[in-house]
C-alpha cells in the first residue's frame, strides 16, 4: 500500500498499523508474516545479556524461539513473574530487565526445554 507520494504507508488512522510485506492493516493482513509458528515439542532457547542500545541497562534475552505472538506473551508473563523484573515480546524472543541468566535458566529447564548461553 503506497501514499500519494509512492512512500511506504507505516500508519494510518483509519487503519492503525499496516504489515510491512503486504500494506494491508494488520487486522486484516493474510500474508506470511503474520501467520504463527506451531510451537515444537522440543525447544531449544539461546541466552544472551545485552547491553548495547540500552542507555547502559542490561537485559537477558531469549532467542531461538517460535514466532507464535500467545506463546511468547505466555512466556514472557512467566518470565517476568519468576524473575521479578519487567520484560517485553521483541524481535521474536523474549527480554528480561537486568541479568537475570541463572533464574531465565532455572525456568525453562524446569520446562524441559534445552538452554544454550
Amino acid at each position: 500500500m503506497r501514499d500519494r507520494d509512492g512512500a511506504r504507508l507505516v500508519y494510518s488512522t483509519g487503519d492503525g498499523r499496516v504489515c510491512p510485506d503486504c500494506g494491508a492493516p494488520l487486522d486484516a493482513c493474510t500474508c506470511a508474516s503474520a501467520a504463527d509458528e506451531a510451537v515444537p515439542a522440543k525447544i531449544v532457547a539461546t541466552l544472551r545479556i545485552e547491553k548495547a542500545g540500552r542507555g547502559g541497562k542490561t537485559v537477558t534475552v531469549v532467542a531461538g524461539l517460535p514466532r507464535n505472538a500467545a506463546f511468547l506473551k505466555a512466556l514472557c508473563a512467566d518470565l517476568k513473574r519468576a524473575c521479578g523484573s519487567g520484560g517485553a515480546v521483541r524481535d521474536g524472543g523474549v527480554e528480561i530487565q537486568g541479568e537475570a541468566r541463572d533464574r531465565v535458566r532455572a525456568s525453562l529447564t524446569a520446562r524441559g526445554w534445552r538452554v544454550k548461553g
